[in-house]
């Protein structure tokens, strides 16, 4: 093993940091497992058990991320992947603690927080990664080198979709941890500030204005014909008959690999162990009546950035997968799950006056896992060098002095659509961190 392994502290052990660790752990030659800490005991074990067995008894496990930081630095690196209202204290104490920080998006509850944390890291000299796992795939890599070709001449315009898909948007965004914009983040935050970040990156320069507007119009009481008890187990119709019936998750493969990222335990529970689950948790509720649930459903937004350049950008639980389409005054890009599915090709390049249409290759992902499009592995496999070997920590990937943007854009857009108003992103982050705004 190398003497230079990046030592790693695990702070809330759900499944992304699983994630992460277990990926750090198929390279043990530049990464070992310090410790681990989580309110359920198991998670934290699962993350030790990782480590090569010769390993796991130096691994310290903890009942909470504030018992962890509470000792003196134990890591180089705090990988944080607690709640999204709980990312704030931890990694304010790891940077003052000492440690680097690998950060699951969103940076924190709040945008003033955020902001925050980005200035801290700098006073600081901390080296702070934000979890923005499309910059690693190789389809959005594939992209940015076109447009930085110049192929497609000057970037006039863009049109780009986040599908969130059916199932997913009622398990994470009706049922679960982000249903409630207010114990949570505005969904524009919690789901699409990768869609922001990745927008920001591909058109290398910073938005300016925004607008937008959104609503929840499906997943309501409103929207039920008749009434039904408001939990899944107790409905007498067959299963699936509504097919965001929470019963799915015990018959359904494809919705049991999400219960698998919530319930303890899943993958060996049994029907009647998951069914007494669904009568007790959060995810067994109808999903037309989730009285706390208040994140729109689909909301879009028009997005003007530096130089003029503008696109719009949609977010829908009523498609599956991202597509873009990128207009330039040499020629068009369009790209993704439509058009890989549908042809002519995932990523293609359409001239303006020859029609020439040709077909970007798209390189399979690295490391043998596909995972955010092979991005969870391309941001593991890059966390070496952002914190080991880069010159400093604005040559990071996506370090949180460049996701801080991206942060600015989704918050503005929830004050957008909320007021209907146009938002100067310059002068509502002058408002934020000035307390003018409470966001």
């Amino acid at each position: 093993m190398s003497n230079n392994r990046i030592t790693l502290a695990g702070i809330g052990c759900g499944a992304r940091t699983r994630t992460y660790m277990k990926l750090a752990m198929e390279r043990p030659d530049r990464f070992k497992i310090a410790a681990a800490a989580d309110i359920v005991p198991v998670r934290a074990e699962q993350v030790r058990d990782y480590a090569p067995e010769n390993e796991r008894a130096d691994v310290r496990l903890f009942s909470s991320a504030a018992e962890l930081l509470s000792q003196p630095k134990m890591a180089d690196v705090a990988i944080i992947g607690t709640q999204d209202d709980y990312h704030y204290e931890p990694c304010k104490k790891a940077l003052e603690l000492g440690y680097d920080v690998l950060l699951e998006k969103p940076i924190a509850k709040t945008l003033r927080e955020a902001l925050e944390l980005r200035d801290l890291a700098a006073k600081l000299g901390r080296r702070v990664a934000i979890c923005h796992v499309l910059r690693y795939t190789p389809f959005y890599n594939a992209i940015r080198n076109v447009i930085q070709s110049g192929e497609l001449g000057e970037i006039i315009t863009f049109n780009a979709n986040e599908g969130v898909g059916a199932w997913h948007f009622g398990h994470s965004f009706v049922r679960g941890h982000w249903g409630n914009s207010i114990a949570s983040t505005p969904m524009i935050v919690a789901k699409c500030c990768h869609d922001m970040d990745i927008l920001y990156w591909l058109m290398g320069r910073k938005c300016e204005n925004v607008a937008s507007f959104g609503e929840l119009s499906f997943f309501r009481k409103e929207t039920l014909k008749e009434p039904r008890p408001v939990r899944c187990v107790d409905w007498t119709t067959p299963v699936g008959e509504d097919p965001w019936d929470a019963r799915k998750y015990i018959s359904d493969e494809s919705c049991r690999r999400w219960l698998r990222m919530v319930m303890d335990g899943a993958e060996t529970a049994t029907e009647e162990e998951i069914t007494e689950w669904l009568r007790t948790s959060k995810w067994g509720r109808d999903a037309f009546q989730c009285e706390d649930n208040d994140q729109p459903d689909h909301q879009v937004a028009i997005m003007r950035f530096k130089g003029g350049l503008t696109g719009t950008f949609t977010m829908t639980a009523f498609e599956e997968g991202r597509h873009i389409e990128i207009y330039g005054t040499k020629a068009k890009l369009r790209a993704g799950a439509f058009y890989k599915d549908n042809g002519p090709g995932e990523i293609t390049v359409t001239e303006h006056f020859s029609k020439n249409i040709r077909k970007v290759e798209v390189e399979e992902p690295d490391g043998g896992y596909a995972g955010h499009g092979g991005g969870d592995w391309g941001l593991v496999d890059s966390l070496y060098d952002d914190m080991r070997t880069v010159p400093d920590a604005d040559s990071m990937t996506t370090s949180i002095a460049a996701s801080a943007h991206s942060h600015v854009i989704a918050f503005a857009m929830e004050h957008a659509r909320r007021t209907g108003e146009v938002i100067d992103l310059a002068e509502f982050e002058r408002k934020v961190l000035s307390g003018e705004l409470n966001y």
